[in-house]
């Protein structure tokens, strides 16, 4: 008689318990054990507990293959959810086996667990394993369809596939699911008070393994409800027309105010701040170094001589790197909308700056269209008040449509939902890079979810706020992602073709260098351990079959986006992985988490702009300014998103947070260990220098970025 101890534990979080039957069959090299039912005293899978049970075999079953979970109704309950957290098997010699879990079990079927050891299809040699393998990937891509959203977008999850499976009396079978994200299996519910209507069908029939825990779910609410059911008492959502005053502005939030958003308050009309924000606000991407002028900007050296000094002229400063330019060209042809009944307006301005002797960036000169000329003057900081403050505004509204549309949505949620669904569907629970990612695709498909059912549906927020509207969103992420190349997914190489390495005081992108930095030496260290030559990364028919779909449904088979398609070294595996896993936290991080900061005083954000970009110089005043900028309704709707998006809710992940224990063997948990005390360094490091910093850049303090787009 051979006895194997076996321990199951629970998850501790609301309802992951289950009263349901509970059995285990082990699987190994020499046969396999009966089916035990797993039974004690009392109640035996509360969430949070450890459970210890013995399996008698007639015979020792040699080494553990596969572990078989039976969950069966017991007695009259009703079929409940049970949360799997991990099971360790203790053999007869002694030897302990670890089957990681972690997922939600949902009704009556058998779930097929392998040890935690990872391992690559090439190293799977037993028909036992390699069948697993397949029936695990068929039955994830069953579950998690892809769907085109819209033509030119990557690709997305279909919900209405979880619909189907409610009734699909196979719906066991594709059961063998692992988790994406941890917690309860709450639904989401309705926000009261708050402008957005939420598809509830779609959101409560997401598979539990993706959908928020109970926890988030509240603390989402918590962070909306009150900020909209004041905004509703005070009737700012209802009111239409033009703010009296800017002042007026202060009050909208005036109980959610932070550091940041005050000195914004206080210094937003600076030209050295309209600067900086190109460097450390939410959108530090756009800024490229000329060693020359275009065409389409003919500044000249007297247009620009009074901010310059006697001491040097623009060829001079062209020449030393000092000149740099955004460019909003894809705004130039971008529908527009019409809000509370009134058409708005889109420029696609050209906006120079200069890095003068202080090593302060600022603005040298704008213009508001692609195509110079008389209707499309250059303005100067030289100009007047209004007509320049207004200048940067536009430009401000710019930044605006092409952050929020682009460099946030585009390049973090919809490319790292891509990312999320070719890893389900292409890698089983037990390859290396399954593991390796998995924290960083966490509640990512069910975030994306919400903000296509509130945001992106017709009549939903981006119809109410934004001057592009939803027709406007979806040209400018299909043009975006057209011109997306893999030179901008990685930020080492986007620094150096932008050419701006030598930026002073360019904290973004020192932070943002120093976390990829970190992240490419874990992943060196994990890719090491599981492909050791070339050949092990080329004959991974897994691996290969994930990157091809990634190409495929990410970036739509576009060969000139330089994004793999194939991956032939350990090397290139590497820069992919890091490169994604850098995309999925610290770049959300650094390009959602201050959208409240710099968005809560409007003038630095406008979402939209109601009359036309000035084509002559001398008419801005105060009264034209305030016409210009959103009524009072879409700011206030505006500035709730804001508001909401960038305070992440509970059940938090930092960065290198990996309580799940995917890894089992010792080597890839010394690289975890290796690459938290890293980061533990890196925190140190950045508050450090915060400490000297009038204006703090904490965006990117590890501590403060979520593994994953999550929120």
């Amino acid at each position: 008689m051979a006895v194997y101890r076996v321990c199951v534990t629970t998850g501790p979080y609301l309802m992951a318990g289950t009263l349901d039957n509970i059995s285990v069959t082990l699987v190994g090299t020499c046969g396999q054990s009966p089916k035990q039912l797993l039974d004690r005293l009392g109640r035996d899978f509360a969430p949070g507990s450890v459970q210890k049970y013995k399996v008698c075999c007639s015979a020792e079953l040699g080494e553990l293959l596969l572990l078989r979970l039976h969950k069966e109704r017991y007695a009259f309950f009703p079929k409940d959810s049970w949360y799997c957290s991990c099971v360790r098997v203790t053999a007869p010699d002694g030897t302990c086996s670890h089957f990681p879990c972690y997922q939600w079990i949902e009704g009556y079927c058998t779930l097929e667990l392998r040890p935690g050891t990872a391992k690559t299809i090439c190293q799977d040699s037993l028909p036992l394993l390699l069948d697993h393998r397949t029936r695990e990937l068929r039955g994830r891509q069953d579950c998690y369809r892809w769907k085109v959203y819209a033509p030119g977008f990557p690709g997305i999850i279909d919900v209405s596939s979880f619909e189907e499976m409610e009734t699909d009396k196979k719906f066991a079978l594709t059961k063998m699911t692992p988790r994406v994200d941890q917690g309860d299996s709450s639904g989401n519910r309705y926000l009261p008070g708050f402008p957005m209507k939420i598809d509830l069908p779609s959101l409560l029939h997401m598979e539990p393994n993706i959908r928020y825990s109970a926890t988030k779910t509240a603390s989402l609410l918590f962070n909306a409800i009150p900020a909209s059911l004041g905004m509703k008492l005070r009737g700012l959502l209802d009111r239409k027309g033009s703010w009296k005053k800017l002042d007026d502005i202060r009050n909208i939030f005036w109980c959610h105010k932070t550091v940041t958003s005050e000195y914004v308050t206080e210094h937003w009309c600076e030209d050295s701040f309209f600067g900086y924000q190109y460097l450390n606000g939410v959108n530090p991407v756009m800024l490229h170094c000329l060693s020359s002028l275009p065409s389409k900007l003919p500044v000249t050296n007297d247009m620009v001589a009074p901010l310059l000094g006697p001491n040097t002229c623009l060829q001079t400063e062209l020449e030393r790197g000092n000149i740099f330019l955004a460019d909003y060209w894809i705004l130039a042809e971008a529908p527009v909308h019409c809000l509370n009944g009134r058409p708005q307006y889109v420029a696609a301005p050209l906006c120079l700056l200069w890095l003068n002797p202080q090593g302060a960036l600022v603005p040298l000169a704008i213009q508001l269209s692609q195509t110079p000329g008389p209707a499309s003057p250059i303005f100067l900081p030289t100009d007047s008040y209004w007509d320049w403050l207004l200048a940067k505004t536009w430009v401000r509204n710019s930044e605006f449509l092409v952050h929020e549309n682009n460099t946030h949505f585009l390049c973090t949620h919809l490319l790292c939902e891509a990312f999320a669904m070719a890893t389900l569907r292409q890698l089983p629970l037990c390859h290396p890079v399954y593991k390796l990612l998995l924290p960083h695709t966490r509640y990512t498909l069910q975030v994306n979810t919400i903000a296509r059912a509130t945001l992106l549906n017709p009549e939903g927020l981006v119809d109410k706020v934004t001057s592009v509207g939803r027709q406007g969103l979806l040209y400018l992420i299909s043009t975006a992602l057209a011109h997306f190349t893999y030179t901008d997914f990685c930020l080492p190489d986007s620094v150096r073709a932008r050419g701006v390495q030598a930026i002073p005081n360019y904290h973004y992108r020192d932070d943002g260098l120093r976390i990829w930095a970190a992240i490419e030496s874990f992943v060196s260290e994990i890719v090491g351990y599981y492909y050791p030559s070339n050949t092990s990364v080329q004959q991974d028919s897994e691996l290969q079959a994930w990157v091809r779909e990634i190409f495929t449904h990410a970036f739509l088979r576009r060969e000139s986006s330089g994004f793999p398609h194939r991956l032939c070294t350990p090397g290139e595996l590497v820069k992919f992985l890091t490169a994604i896993i850098f995309n999925c936290s610290a770049q959300h991080a650094a390009v959602n988490s201050g959208q409240h900061d710099f968005g809560a005083w409007m003038p630095n954000t406008p979402s939209s702009m109601r009359q036309p970009p000035p084509q002559t110089k001398g008419t801005a005043t105060l009264k034209s300014y305030l016409d210009t900028l959103p009524e009072v309704n879409v700011t206030c709707n505006n500035l709730l998103l804001f508001w909401l998006v960038s305070q992440e809710p509970k059940d938090q992940r930092p960065l290198g947070t990996y309580p799940d224990e995917h890894f089992t063997e010792e080597a890839p948990r010394r690289s975890i260990t290796a690459f938290q005390i890293r980061l533990a360094q890196i925190s140190r490091e950045i508050q450090e220098r915060n400490k000297g910093l009038e204006l703090p850049y904490a965006y990117l303090d590890p501590p403060l970025i979520e593994n994953s787009v999550s929120i």
